[in-house]
């Protein structure tokens, strides 16, 4: 019996809905198992300090949102395993994170009895996992969807606009952690402005001294190999002792310059904080220019110096702008990496949201610790999409 060619491979060729074992998909539906069967959705405390009681998700909704929400989500356990689509997948995700991320401001009012104003309503180790379940399969989708980076920056203000939507829509008025803001909104504006001067203004530092210094490193091999060594050390002191160790030289200059004092120099504070981030920025910042210049063709060296341009030309109109995105590529290293070191700046006085997770710890309070946690993570986050987006563009641009 013969068969069309295009009847072979409409047979071979895998339908819409097909099912395929997904290994991802398996990891995504075992947390999500452990979430809704095996962990506390929210934790309620009659007060601030009291001790949290674990509530399960069918006890912290309503019994039809809470049989609902379950539902739902086992349906998603199943698209993650069985369907490799990867805009199934990843509509299954949106919509997962859709229902769950109001459903703790839901399960916070239903929960908190209303004659208690102290009660708070946390999210438990069951709304932890099912956010990064639903996370993982909501980037594993991006990624096979293979989205160009115009198309990641819309998606990452999409998420940002509906984020701030729930926010300012008051859906989550009752957890815990927006209580925590509201009792400290002047204070957390205040410190986030901080964390964001120290991981801003280190790495302007560091671009404005490790690209020059790159460029040298890169004309002279005996410079390089000395700078980057010195650089490497750097790296390897904790960034506390290195906190530490910047507090006696800066104490004893403030001491005895009064300019210095006068300008804000102290042995304690942001000052130490700033110049140990610097010091920690210059290593990508000066390794990732001279990778970037070294990488540059001699054959279009040798043209540009064939068409007469001289050597600061031939480095500003050539070099330069064809090492860009590695040399962008440091650049973004050290701000993920300052939005994270900057943290620990409130351990010496330097201020920024690193003050509410220290505050927090010291105080056994969670909710403060996530409200110092969360925005570093989330502007990490967005940090690095942001510039592996631009990355993206300029390298297109040269390629």
């Amino acid at each position: 019996m013969h068969v069309s060619p295009k009847a072979r491979v409409a047979r071979e060729r895998p339908g819409f809905l097909a099912l395929a074992f997904d290994r991802l998909g398996a990891l995504v539906a075992l947390m999500m198992a452990l979430a809704l069967f095996a962990s506390p959705f929210v934790t309620y405390r009659p007060n601030r300090i009291a001790g949290g009681e674990p509530r399960g998700l069918l006890e912290a909704l309503p019994a039809l949102a809470g049989i609902g929400i379950l539902g739902l989500m086992i349906g998603i356990a199943f698209v993650a395993v069985w369907l490799r689509k990867p805009l199934i997948r990843l509509t299954a995700a949106s919509l997962g994170l859709a229902l769950l991320l109001p459903a703790i401001g839901w399960a916070a009012r239903f929960v908190s009895p209303a004659t208690n104003t102290f009660a708070r309503v946390s999210p438990a180790l069951g709304f932890w996992l099912l956010a990064l379940a639903l996370g993982l399969l909501l980037a594993d989708s991006l990624t096979r969807l293979r989205f160009g980076p115009w198309e990641r920056l819309v998606s990452l203000a999409i998420a940002t606009t509906l984020l701030a939507i729930l926010l300012m829509s008051g859906a989550w008025d009752d957890v815990s952690l927006v209580k925590e803001y509201t009792a400290r909104a002047e204070s957390f504006w205040r410190e986030a402005e901080q964390h964001l001067f120290l991981a801003l203004g280190s790495l302007t530092a560091a671009v404005l001294v490790g690209l020059p210094l790159g460029i040298l490193c890169h004309r002279i091999p005996v410079l390089k190999s000395a700078t980057l060594q010195i650089l490497n050390i750097v790296q390897t002191i904790p960034s506390i002792a290195l906190f530490g160790i910047l507090m006696v030289p800066l104490g004893y200059l403030a001491a005895t310059v009064p300019l210095a004092f006068a300008i804000g120099i102290r042995g304690i504070g942001a000052a130490p904080a700033l110049v140990a981030l610097f010091l920690y920025s210059l290593l990508p910042v000066v390794a990732n220019t001279v990778v970037g210049l070294d990488q540059v063709p001699a054959l279009v060296v040798d043209a540009a110096r064939g068409m007469g341009l001289s050597r600061r030309q031939q480095l500003t109109q050539v070099k330069l702008p064809l090492s860009f995105p590695i040399i962008l590529t440091g650049i973004r290293i050290v701000l993920v990496q300052n939005l994270g070191l900057a943290t620990v700046a409130a351990l010496i006085g330097g201020g920024g949201l690193g003050t509410f997770i220290f505050q927090g710890i010291g105080q056994t309070a969670m909710d403060l610790v996530l409200l110092g946690a969360i925005p570093i993570v989330v502007m990490a986050f967005a940090a690095a999409v942001i510039l592996d987006a631009v990355i993206d563009l300029t390298s297109g641009a040269r390629a």
